[in-house]
């Protein structure tokens, strides 16, 4: 597992931090080992390394209890799987008995359609054009370099790789959370490279954070507040400097019905109180009512139970339908593969490969991922 033992915890990133955390577990000698999500910042190959490890010390005579909401690995390395839903017990099943689907039910408390129904992209004029964009990370060195790429309307670009490859820094590039070194950031033909945040969004970025609580809401203010953090100084929310409250509310309601945005007080609800699937899909909610041309979501569905992720993958994929561009970056290879319409794999800021998603698979994105070319890969089969 790569990760930098001179960096500081808390600059290094929530996959990078996870990673650290596996390896401190492995070479303690504990009898209880306690995985929370653990193959979020993995490649394939290095999930299977890990369930294997995991076998093997289960044969050592150690328990292990696994958490997570990926079905697929609760069938490769899980005996038993226990269900909870909404702090309640639902049932324990035996894994090799049962079938992702059952568990996915049991999860969700309904019937969950497992497949992403999604037609062929009809791709459209370039809506974002990226030409040799230089970013540093935030040690002051380089964490995307020469990276050229292109997102067309009606089409899902994805940025697949292990998180800590620049995936964070190029985004950030974009949105205008970070400065470029060099190169230039293209949307719909007017230059941004050098625009403050505020000009880039009303131009027609929208952005869903991979953070959702540092960087999507703010946490102790209501579902109103947050559902205008874009707009507030805007009609019909404000008028000559002051408020429209009752405009404010009738929108939270529209945008919560719309999204299927679930809290315990309506938009008085204190978002901080919210189940993390609504605070999502209040965010995305947000952004996507905002109409934009590029609708930027980073780790969309990470931490969501699998009726959220089916959600917010439907709303995400009628964005595309609609005629947008759509840049998806995710460490999740499944949303990858069955997401996207164009997938560039990041390694060492660098774009490495690029695939149609029509014709990519696990073995091939892992191989990229993890630096190799499919060359290289080929000739060593």
């Amino acid at each position: 597992m790569n990760v930098d033992p001179t960096a500081k915890i808390q600059n290094i990133s929530v996959g990078m931090q996870q990673r650290v955390e596996i390896l401190k577990m492995l070479y303690r000698d504990a009898d209880i080992l306690i995985f929370d999500e653990p193959t979020a910042v993995l490649t394939p190959q290095e999930i299977q390394e890990l369930i294997k490890i995991m076998h093997d010390l289960v044969a050592e005579g150690k328990s292990i209890i696994l958490i997570t909401h990926k079905l697929k690995e609760i069938k490769q390395s899980a005996d038993r799987c226990t269900v909870l839903r909404r702090g309640r017990f639902i049932g324990t099943v035996d894994v090799k008995t049962s079938s992702e689907k059952q568990m996915a039910e049991m999860m969700v408390g309904r019937e969950v359609n497992m497949n992403i129904v999604k037609g062929e992209a009809k791709a459209g004029e370039p809506v974002l054009v990226i030409k040799n964009l230089d970013v540093n990370n935030n040690r002051g060195m380089k964490a995307v370099k020469g990276v050229d790429l292109v997102c067309k309307a009606g089409e899902i670009t994805c940025i697949a790789g292990i998180e800590g490859n620049g995936q964070l820094e190029f985004v950030e590039a974009i949105t205008g959370l970070r400065d470029v070194n060099e190169g230039t950031i293209i949307l719909n033909g007017d230059d941004i490279t050098k625009m403050s945040v505020r000009k880039r969004t009303n131009l027609g970025i929208a952005y869903v954070p991979e953070d959702r609580h540092r960087f999507g809401l703010v946490l102790d203010m209501t579902l109103n507040d947050n559902m205008i953090l874009q707009s507030y100084y805007q009609k019909p929310f404000s008028n000559n400097g002051f408020f429209d409250f009752p405009e404010i509310r009738k929108y939270t309601e529209r945008l919560s019905k719309d999204f299927d945005v679930r809290s315990s007080r309506g938009p008085d609800t204190i978002v901080r109180s919210m189940s993390g699937g609504n605070q999502q899909k209040a965010i995305l909610a947000r952004e996507i009512d905002r109409s934009p041309d590029l609708l930027i979501v980073f780790q969309p569905t990470r931490g969501l139970d699998v009726g959220a992720i089916e959600y917010i993958h439907k709303r995400i994929v009628q964005e595309r339908d609609s005629g947008k561009a759509v840049l998806l970056v995710s460490y999740e290879l499944d949303e990858v593969l069955d997401l996207s319409d164009i997938i560039h794999v990041f390694y060492s800021g660098q774009v490495v490969g690029s695939i149609p998603a029509a014709i990519a698979n696990e073995n091939d994105l892992g191989v990229l991922m993890a630096g190799s070319s499919l060359e290289e890969s080929h000739e060593s089969i």
